[in-house]
């Protein structure tokens, strides 16, 4: 089953909006097919693995690393698939749950007489699918938010310098980290003091990430890096859906240039509900998002509790009171309304620290 999660989370960022599954195909001790979701989501780990096993397949035993599907979509169910090949046993960690799915997958195999144990690595499985079971069960994907900061919290100094506080082992991480996900985010303000391109780079990826930016009106220079390079990956643009909040003509001209609009709900003040950008993604298909700010989306994504995951990469320098803060303001006034993150790694790069944190639930703290 460990072989099957890690041979699933490969696909990570790749096959949305599906989940990342694993298969192996055990028969008489050894391993006779293996498969992943195919980049897009087609072909499914199971059909790869028994394509691989063959008629070894026959009386074998089936790790997966979630349950098998059971519905008719673009391809048949994989739980028939495991029935026409004759396996004899079936091992997963949970239940899908997609409500098409959800337990159907494991009565059919029972129903044909196989042999089906699930629970095992459940908690990895959970981590690995914890995006897909958010865009079914909550309809918004997993969010991750990246920061990259001084030892003392900033990311820039008084005058805006900020290229570069960490350094390339770290920005090399940071690339890899993009990869893992569906679509790298950023607010307007970043997009256009930055302009950054958002690509993956140096990982050797065919299938780059959707670059997605978060403007209410779409005040965003159209002589952009991130426009420029359209033709290297999707380009999004998350804005008010609100009529009149961005012209038609404007929208059109957008689209002309090969970009995709995604309406929101707006929320109070000058920003867009986090919410509702989170819904309107997750709509898309998405099920992994890699925010990189800037300060201010970075702090509503904060307040409004939808941060899962929190990758920290910190620098040995320290810019002092003056330099900019990686976040906005988060109206705290008591330490028991912080968000708080429990620690699940920590370690160097290069001459920086990585340290990453998941979600601590009110219950848990």
């Amino acid at each position: 089953m460990a072989l099957a999660l890690s041979l699933g989370a490969r696909g990570l960022g790749r096959v949305w909006p599906n989940p990342a599954v694993g298969c192996v195909v055990v028969r008489d001790g050894r391993i006779v097919g293996r498969g992943a979701t195919a980049p897009g989501g087609r072909p499914h780990a199971e059909r790869l693995a028994l394509d691989a096993a063959g008629k070894d397949a026959r009386g074998a035993t089936a790790y997966v690393s979630l349950e098998p599907c059971a519905h008719h979509g673009a391809t048949p169910p994989c739980a028939d698939a495991l029935v026409a090949a004759g396996v004899a046993r079936v091992v997963t960690p949970l239940d899908d749950v997609d409500p098409r799915v959800f337990g159907e997958g494991h009565a059919r195999l029972r129903q044909a007489g196989i042999e089906v144990t699930t629970g095992v690595l459940a908690d990895r499985a959970r981590q690995v699918h914890r995006g897909f079971f958010l865009r079914v069960g909550e309809t918004r994907p997993m969010l991750t938010l990246k920061l990259a900061s001084s030892f003392d919290g900033r990311i820039a100094t008084a005058t805006g310098e900020s290229r570069w506080i960490t350094g390339p082992a770290a920005r090399r991480l940071v690339h890899a980290e993009r990869a893992r996900h569906d679509a790298v985010l950023v607010g307007g303000g970043t997009a256009r003091a930055d302009d950054p391109v958002l690509t993956v780079r140096g990982a050797g990826i065919a299938r780059q990430p959707v670059r997605v930016v978060v403007s209410r009106h779409l005040n965003l220079p159209a002589e952009s890096r991130l426009v420029a390079s359209v033709t290297e990956g999707p380009v999004w643009f998350v804005h008010d859906r609100a009529p009149g909040a961005v012209p038609d003509a404007e929208a059109a001209a957008w689209t002309d240039r090969g970009v995709t609009l995604v309406p929101a709900e707006a929320g109070a003040g000058r920003q867009l509900d986090p919410h509702g950008i989170l819904r309107a993604l997750g709509s898309c298909g998405l099920t992994r998002v890699f925010c990189e700010g800037g300060g201010a989306l970075a702090a509503s994504f904060l307040q409004a509790g939808l941060v899962d995951e929190l990758v920290g990469f910190t620098a040995g320098l320290a810019l002092g009171a003056e330099g900019r803060p990686c976040l906005g303001a988060l109206g705290i006034e008591a330490l028991a309304d912080a968000p708080r993150f429990r620690l699940v790694e920590t370690r160097a790069v290069g001459g920086d620290v990585m340290h990453r944190w998941r979600r601590v639930s009110a219950g848990t703290r």
